[in-house]
């Protein structure tokens, strides 16, 4: 197969493992600054209009072995002090097989970048993508395109409470499906990364609230509910979110760093 080219690359969501595996990676030169939308789940829209403001979810999928890449992750890195902003950088594997092994890229980061997929009516797994509250998809290093997602989109769930050693959420309407519950840790700080190989050698890319971990929690169905968790090592810090289950609508996030500069319940 060709080198992919520096372009916004597209990849079908179900020939990843092939791609995994040195197989079909789909280049795509008419794909970049383009956004799609993922509705939100009509049984959470009615909480809307009662909920306090919350920090909006951004992620970005990348890789450091994606020359696209490096301009998106620039953006998300300006944006990760606003305080109505959790902004998370989730490395994937799919490119590894490029020359790069991705430092710090998880299967696990790959598998909820396809499952968003999964949800979204164009179905596309791009690098670099943002997810926005898992509503919008925006790819490419597209910054207006993420800002007009950012505007829009609103908590559909109480705002979790986020402390050092768990979290609390407080009741509300009850849900048709019970939200999935997830814990981050991420580390604030930058992280200066050479690149020796792949299309970006090098380069050192700095980063910024890169994700080391994703834990599944439980569910909230409704009711008040507190769950434990270990406080974070190593300078690592915590976000919460619930989302409709794997690859729907996040519905309500916090930060543990955000204590007091948000509505909390």
């Amino acid at each position: 197969m060709k080198r992919p080219t520096a372009k916004t690359r597209l990849l079908l969501t179900f020939a990843l493992p092939l791609a995994v595996a040195g197989g079909l990676a789909i280049t795509a030169n008419a794909l970049s600054e383009r956004a799609s939308a993922s509705a939100p789940p009509a049984a959470a829209t009615h909480l809307a209009a009662t909920m306090p403001t919350a920090p909006v979810l951004v992620e970005l999928y990348q890789s450091e072995g994606c020359s696209s890449c490096p301009p998106a992750e620039a953006y998300l890195n300006s944006i990760v002090d606003r305080p109505n902003v959790i902004a998370l950088a989730f490395e994937v594997t799919y490119w590894d097989y490029l020359g790069w092994k991705d430092t710090f890229a998880s299967p696990a980061y790959t598998q909820r970048q396809r499952d968003f997929a999964a949800h979204s009516a164009t179905h596309e797994v791009v690098t670099p993508q943002f997810w926005i509250n898992g509503q919008r998809s925006v790819a490419g290093a597209n910054s207006r395109a993420v800002e007009a997602a950012i505007a829009v989109v609103r908590p559909l769930a109480p705002v979790p409470t986020v402390s050092v050693n768990g979290v609390t959420i407080s009741k509300a309407a009850a849900l048709a499906r019970p939200a999935t519950v997830w814990l981050v840790r991420y580390d604030p700080r930058v992280i200066q990364v050479p690149i020796k190989a792949g299309e970006n050698t090098g380069r050192t890319l700095p980063h910024r609230n890169l994700v080391q971990e994703l834990t599944r929690l439980g569910t909230w169905n409704g009711a008040a509910t507190q769950f434990a968790f270990a406080p974070a090592t190593g300078g690592l810090q915590s976000a919460v979110f619930l989302q409709d289950g794997r690859g729907g609508a996040v519905l309500s996030a916090a930060s543990g760093s955000m204590q007091g500069r948000v509505a909390m319940r």
